[in-house]
C-alpha cells in the first residue's frame, strides 16, 4: 500500500493513485454506473463474437469431417451458423441496452425532481 504525505496528515484531501479506495456502487455517479453496465455489456458480447469467429476458423478442418445434407457442417457454420449468431448478438444487445437506458431515464427522473425542489 502506497502511503501519501497526504494521507499520514489527515488534511482531508482525497487519495488518489492505487492506493484509492474504490468508490461503491451506492456512492458512485448514476452516469457512471450505467456507462460501466454498458462496457460491460459490449465486452462480454464482443468476446462472444470473438469466440464464434475465431471457433468458425479454428476448427474448420474437423469439422469439415461430420456433413450436413452432403455439405460439410463448417460451410454450414461459417456461412449462416455464424451469421445467426451474430444477429442474435445484435438482437440481445438491443434489448439489454433498451432495459439498461429505461432503468438509467428512471433513476435520473428521480434525481432530476430532488434537484428542481432544491434550485434557488
Amino acid at each position: 500500500m502506497v502511503r501519501r504525505k497526504s494521507d499520514a496528515q489527515g488534511d482531508g484531501q482525497p487519495r488518489t493513485g492505487p492506493a484509492a479506495p474504490l468508490p461503491r456502487i451506492a456512492d458512485a455517479d448514476p452516469t457512471a454506473v450505467h456507462w460501466g453496465r454498458t462496457r460491460r455489456l459490449t465486452g462480454i458480447l464482443l468476446a462472444i463474437w470473438l469466440c464464434v469467429t475465431f471457433g468458425v476458423i479454428f476448427f474448420a478442418r474437423e469439422l469439415s469431417e461430420l456433413s450436413l445434407f452432403g455439405w460439410p457442417i463448417s460451410y454450414y457454420m461459417a456461412a449462416q451458423g455464424a451469421t445467426l449468431v451474430y444477429v442474435m448478438l445484435v438482437g440481445f444487445y438491443a434489448w439489454r441496452m433498451s432495459r439498461l437506458d429505461r432503468a438509467w431515464i428512471r433513476e435520473n427522473a428521480g434525481n432530476r425532481a430532488r434537484d428542481s425542489t432544491h434550485a434557488p
